[in-house]
């Protein structure tokens, strides 16, 4: 089952941050061979969709989701859906972690 956590972008500026993936004894999971995908979308049905970069720290159990200014400054301010998805070096995808994108609005261009 996927983490849920609801995330604030502010339009206009570089956005990152970490999800410590961990077993249940809380010990980092060694995520080697893993790659990641994330976007997020104002609806669960919209077909435009914008892309987070997805990094992963192979034995620490840390991946990293950012946007550029660049990115974050051409989505426009409102409410919008994400996840992130793994998939390990079988080819088996889990989701990661989901919620609510809370996009504001930037003042200074």
């Amino acid at each position: 089952m996927a983490l849920k956590a609801n995330i604030t972008i502010d339009q206009g500026t570089t956005y990152s941050t970490n999800i410590d993936v961990a077993d249940d004894n809380g010990d980092p999971v060694d995520l080697t061979g893993f790659s990641g995908a994330a976007q997020l979308r104002k609806h669960y049905t919209s077909t435009n969709a914008h892309a987070f970069a997805v990094s992963i720290a192979n034995a620490t159990g840390v991946v990293t989701l950012s946007m550029t200014a660049n990115v974050t400054a051409n989505i426009a301010a409102g409410r919008y859906v994400y996840d992130c998805e793994l998939t390990d070096p079988q080819g088996t995808v889990s989701r990661l972690i989901e919620g609510i994108v809370t996009v504001t609005p930037q003042v200074t261009r």
